[in-house]
């Protein structure tokens, strides 16, 4: 398949993940094995299963990987928005993150049709 480091959902993808650990370096002590390590794991899992699913001979393979890539792209919003509500974290990083994201998952739906067709 492509090399997915040339992939503009790859690239946002791994902008998203470094964005994670910045947001949850200032977390409370109690948080570092909660909410924040959760955040970290959805945003590596996101660019992580676009490179995977590159890796796969075939179209179904990939999509399926992408589709897990999505499902972290909507579960690190969800967890986002907790720690934007908690209070917790760098909340203009957060702010500009849930934007980013929104627009990874809009690009991942994209890259998703274009699999399956």
């Amino acid at each position: 398949m492509k090399n997915f480091k040339e992939l503009r959902i790859w690239q946002k993808g791994m902008d998203i993940a470094v964005n994670c650990f910045k947001i949850v370096k200032d977390f409370p002590q109690q948080e570092k094995f909660g909410l924040a390590l959760q955040i970290t794991k959805s945003g590596v899992s996101i660019p992580s299963n676009i490179a995977e699913g590159s890796s796969r001979s075939s179209q179904k393979d990939y999509s399926r990987f992408v589709e897990i890539s999505l499902g972290s792209a909507y579960e690190l919003e969800t967890q986002l928005l907790i720690a934007q509500k908690t209070g917790f974290g760098d909340q203009p990083l957060i702010q500009e993150t849930l934007v980013e994201l929104s627009d990874e998952e809009k690009m991942l739906l994209g890259f998703l049709r274009k699999l399956d067709t």
